[in-house]
C-alpha cells in the first residue's frame, strides 16, 4: 500500500508540474519568429526574443482570453490544494474518507484545464495560416489527462478502502 500510495504523489506531482509549465511556459502558439502563450506575445527580432502585449485581435473577445488565463490558473490551485489535502487526509481520515476530497480537487483541476485547452483551441490562431501549436499547450493537454487519470484513481481508492 505504501508504494501505491507513492505512485499516486508523484502522479500527482507530475501532473502539478505540467499544469505550472503549461500555464507558466511562452509557448501555447509557436511560429519561425513568434512564440505566444496566454499572458503575452515574444516576437524574435534582431537575434533576440522581444516580449511584446498580446495583439488585439478582433476574432475573439478579451473575455476568452481572461477565460482561459483564469482557467489555467485555477487547476494549478486546485491541483497544488489536492496534493496537500491528500497528505492531510492520510492522518487524518478514517478508511473510506481518505481521497473523496482529494479526488474533488483533482476533478476540478482536469475541468479547469480542459475548459483552457478547449477555449484556447476553438477561439485563437483559427486563421492564421503559419505557426502551431506549442508544447505548453500539449503540456496543458497531458495534464489534463493526468489530473483525470489521478482524480479516477483517488476515487477507486476510496472505494476499495471503504
Amino acid at each position: 500500500m505504501l508504494a501505491l500510495l507513492g505512485g499516486i504523489f508523484l502522479l500527482h506531482l507530475t501532473g502539478i508540474i505540467l499544469l505550472l509549465a503549461a500555464t507558466i511556459n511562452n509557448a501555447w502558439w509557436v511560429t519561425d519568429t513568434i512564440s505566444t502563450d496566454i499572458w503575452a506575445r515574444w516576437v524574435w527580432v534582431n537575434g533576440a526574443w522581444n516580449y511584446t502585449d498580446l495583439p488585439d485581435i478582433h476574432t475573439y473577445g478579451e473575455e476568452y482570453l481572461q477565460a482561459v488565463q483564469a482557467s489555467s490558473v485555477l487547476a494549478c490551485i486546485f491541483s497544488i490544494l489536492g496534493l496537500f489535502v491528500f497528505v492531510a487526509q492520510l492522518f487524518t481520515l478514517a478508511k473510506g474518507q481518505r481521497f473523496a476530497f482529494s479526488g474533488m480537487f483533482q476533478l476540478l483541476a482536469c475541468l479547469c484545464i480542459m475548459i483552457a485547452a478547449s477555449i484556447y483551441t476553438d477561439r485563437f490562431h483559427k486563421n492564421e495560416a503559419q505557426g502551431s501549436y506549442g508544447p505548453s499547450f500539449i503540456l496543458a493537454w497531458i495534464s489534463f489527462a493526468l489530473t483525470f487519470l489521478s482524480c479516477v484513481i483517488y476515487f477507486v481508492l476510496r472505494k476499495k478502502t471503504a
